[in-house]
């Protein structure tokens, strides 16, 4: 009876998970052991991503958390804690929170706040009713994007470039809030292009000009993605695709801003049933188009952009971008594109994507009279 006894407290010992203070606030440094026993051997799968796998756990005080585990990492043990302690040191209401991490051997994981509503990809291209979000609770979410966002390219000691805004990494807390996750994690692996590029390929309907054409990237290539972002909280669908007569959504929403700002409500979300603020409506619109101008000196700032959303400031109608004007997207030069499997776009009038013609193909020289007079950009203060 005493062995049965000795064993079973050994036992015990060697499933006890040590015990972490969580709420110092301080990075906390697991034991891979520990996030196993954690996430009961990474049993619950939240989600996949370009950086890595994403696993639900449960913290002894029965506090909820998730875990990611890297992959493709090549940095060494000193690096990547230094990296930590500085993600560590971001914390912003709109900004999901590092609470820890793990190194061992070869092993990367992450430990954040587990956000109660999932992602924002859940609430808009599912039909699920129970996941429908009304138009207030769209734009305090477009708002607070925007507001994480500036926090990261403005705020930092460090200008920090997210480099894949998607609303899969935009996470809701209980009440909705907006929270960006995954930044700074294009910094782990480093500025090579074709490491940074092969990792996010499954998003490249997000991705700037600049960026699909390898040029020098800023802050701005998250401004064109946040754009792509609002077209898709506006209408619930997503921006690579095209409606039955080959329309593409922001091509759409472009000329009928230049056209005037009336009948704005056609392009929103179906379940919302035309329900919606006709101001911020327009505003958002505007954004979204100014956001994915073709010139990186021609879109807004993201501290702009929050002023302009909460009505602080007026814009003017944006020129349609030149991109949406040679891929055939518009009435002004109309054929039928088609979506490639990199989400890079190619028609009959289309560019090349590569770097040799971009001399010829982005000219700043505007296609039209109209754009030419609309710029540079301007805004008046209300």
């Amino acid at each position: 009876m005493l062995g049965i006894v000795t064993l079973a407290i050994l036992h015990l010992r060697k499933e006890k998970v040590r015990s972490y203070d969580w709420e110092s606030g301080d990075l906390v440094v697991f034991k891979y052991k520990d996030i196993r026993k954690l996430t009961k051997h990474f049993s619950e799968k939240l989600g996949e991503g370009g950086f890595g796998s994403v696993f639900k756990g449960t913290l002894p005080n029965s506090r909820a958390i998730a875990v990611k585990r890297l992959k493709n990492l090549q940095q060494g043990e000193k690096q990547f804690r230094a990296e930590m302690s500085t993600i560590g040191q971001i914390q912003h209401i709109n900004l999901v929170r590092l609470q820890g991490f793990c190194i061992e051997g070869e092993k990367r994981l992450l430990v954040f706040d587990y956000m109660k509503n999932g992602s924002l990809e859940n609430y808009l291209f599912h039909e699920n009713s129970n996941l429908f979000l009304d138009w207030k609770t769209r734009y305090k979410i477009m708002i607070g994007t925007a507001r994480g966002l500036d926090y990261l390219h403005e705020k930092c000691r460090d200008c920090i470039i997210h480099c894949d805004i998607k609303p899969d990494n935009i996470l809701l807390d209980d009440d909705f809030n907006a929270k960006v996750a995954d930044f700074g994690l294009a910094k782990l692996l480093g500025r090579e292009y074709s490491h940074v590029l092969t990792t996010i390929k499954g998003t490249r309907g997000y991705l700037a000009p600049e960026w699909i054409l390898n040029d020098a990237i800023t802050a701005k290539v998250d401004v064109y993605s946040y754009g792509k972002l609002l077209f898709e909280i506006m209408s619930g669908r997503r921006n690579i695709e095209f409606s039955d007569d080959g329309s593409y959504f922001p091509a759409l929403v472009a000329e009928k801003l230049n056209e005037g700002e009336e009948g704005l409500t056609q392009f929103l979300d179906k379940r919302l049933r035309g329900e919606a603020d006709s101001s911020e409506l327009a505003r958002a619109c505007k954004v979204a188009c100014w956001c994915i101008q073709d010139d990186e000196k021609d879109r807004p700032s993201m501290g702009l952009v929050i002023q302009i959303l909460e009505g602080l400031l007026e814009v003017g109608t944006p020129p349609i971008p030149r991109l949406l004007l040679l891929l055939g997207f518009t009435k002004q030069n109309k054929s039928q594109p088609r979506v490639n499997q990199d989400y890079t776009f190619s028609t009959s009038s289309s560019i090349s994507w590569n770097s040799q013609d971009k001399a010829s193909s982005w000219s700043p020289k505007p296609l039209f009279a109209e754009a030419a007079q609309q710029k540079p950009l301007i805004f008046n203060q209300v």
